[in-house]
């Protein structure tokens, strides 16, 4: 594949104006974009823009209006908005292109922008290399006529819009009466939504990471940062905690004990309560590379299949609407309902999560650990620059681990799409061998990122 100048896992990321995160880049992506969107008919074209709590959403947001604008697009502009709730509005509203600024799980000082298709659906890597290279040529000759420029509106209702659609998707015969729930909104974008949603399905709502100020975001809070919720489950004698990240796009739970639950654990309950109602489709699940073998062997025990992807969400999604699944994500958090969502979203898969506590009638304990991980570890080493995977010894020392594997586990070493860090993970039924194999590859991409 092409290698990309600007995009990467996850849409254009970087450290808030610093390039590629510049109000420039921002310009120039809304002009490409929107040229690239923009079809042939002299009917008015839409784009709509949501975006998380940080205070570089205050420079992104207006330079991509005033790219879209200049090629004759108009604009609809959401506010603070989960990235999930984005991608509904853009179908919904029958926009063109829709687009949400952030950086998802990333401290404050980052921004990034992800861009959704008409049919809501993150654009696939050959869409996002025509953006960039209509943002490497010159734009001018696709701006419109003065008469011609975009407009720009702000929606009020799309907050509770999104509620709504969230509350549509829990089961009608069940309601929230008689949980007491610890929200954690990681000061991001759903601050508002998450809380509101639960309340209004009848739970006893304790909320946190709620006041954000455009530098708290993802601070000490939130799905990468759950000691905030584990301790407010104890102090509130809460049944279940539920930590979301900047963007609301995925989550992590803690039960009433304050235990933590990842995605793999939250992918398993909700495959083994769908397949026994006969929601499941596909055959199983899909997931990432990362996600721990553990859920492979659970699902297999019940004649599911895992298909693994590369990391990235989207590539979850490519690969379940290419064999029909409608459940798949990653074992961070990110959790893709598809009857229900385009994308990962944290508070519909907390509502699935919800709706299996209230049917059975369990703690939330009880129902945390459907399976027994295999040990694994994961390390992530910081680079500067070059390619410290493509490297011989570092190849070698890869290939090595695995042979010492030897069927028992897998061995995934990968770039990161979103950070300068290699990212190497073990697993196997044997931790101290698990332990010693990473050990080695960490010490190899070391030396090779020297």
């Amino acid at each position: 594949m092409t290698k990309r100048a600007y995009f990467g896992t996850d849409g254009i990321r970087g450290q808030a104006n610093r390039y590629p995160m510049t109000a420039e880049v921002a310009l120039r992506v809304g002009m490409a974009a929107g040229k690239l969107f923009m079809s042939k008919d002299d009917r008015r074209h839409l784009v709509v823009i949501g975006k998380d709590t940080r205070l570089s959403g205050y420079m992104i947001e207006p330079a991509l209006v005033a790219g879209f604008t200049s090629v004759g697009m108009d604009v609809r502009l959401f506010g603070p908005l989960p990235t999930p709730g984005v991608a509904m509005m853009t179908r919904s509203l029958r926009a063109d292109l829709g687009v949400m600024i952030s950086a998802s799980h990333n401290h404050f000082a980052d921004n990034g922008i992800k861009l959704f298709g008409p049919d809501g659906y993150k654009l696939s890597d050959e869409r996002e290399l025509e953006i960039e290279s209509l943002m490497d040529q010159g734009l001018e000759e696709g701006l419109a006529s003065p008469d011609n420029l975009g407009r720009v509106q702000r929606i009020d209702d799309s907050q509770a819009r999104y509620v709504e659609i969230a509350k549509a998707s829990f089961p009608r015969r069940l309601n929230l009466s008689g949980l007491r729930i610890v929200i954690d909104c990681a000061n991001g974008a759903a601050y508002k939504v998450a809380p509101e949603a639960l309340y209004e399905l009848g739970a006893e709502v304790i909320r946190i990471g709620v006041s954000p100020n455009g530098f708290n975001i993802n601070e000490e809070c939130g799905s990468t940062a759950p000691a905030a919720m584990q301790k407010a489950v104890k102090e509130y004698r809460a049944d279940i905690g539920i930590a979301l990240d900047g963007d609301a796009d995925r989550l992590v739970i803690c039960d009433e004990k304050g235990q933590v639950v990842d995605g793999d654990q939250i992918m398993a309950l909700i495959a083994d309560n769908w397949a026994k109602r006969d929601r499941l489709t596909g055959g199983g699940v899909v997931a990432t590379v990362m996600s721990n073998l553990g859920l492979e062997r659970f699902l297999k025990a019940r004649n599911l299949k895992l298909e693994r992807t590369q990391v990235g969400d989207r590539y979850v999604m490519a690969q379940m609407r290419a064999g029909g699944f409608n459940l798949g994500g990653e074992q961070s958090g990110h959790i893709i309902l598809r009857d229900f969502a385009t994308t990962g979203d944290g508070l519909l898969a907390a509502l699935q999560v919800l709706a299996v506590l209230k049917e059975t009638g369990k703690p939330m304990s009880a129902l945390a650990r459907q399976f027994e991980p295999v040990p694994q570890k994961l390390e992530n080493v910081r680079f500067a620059g070059g390619k410290p995977l493509d490297t011989d010894q570092v190849k070698s020392v890869i290939a090595g681990a695995e042979q010492k594997l030897n069927g028992t586990g897998r061995v995934v070493v990968r770039a990161s799409g979103t950070e300068p860090l290699i990212r190497i993970m073990a697993e196997g039924d044997d931790e101290k061998l698990v332990n010693q194999v990473v050990k080695e590859i960490v010490g190899a991409v070391k030396k090779a990122a020297a």
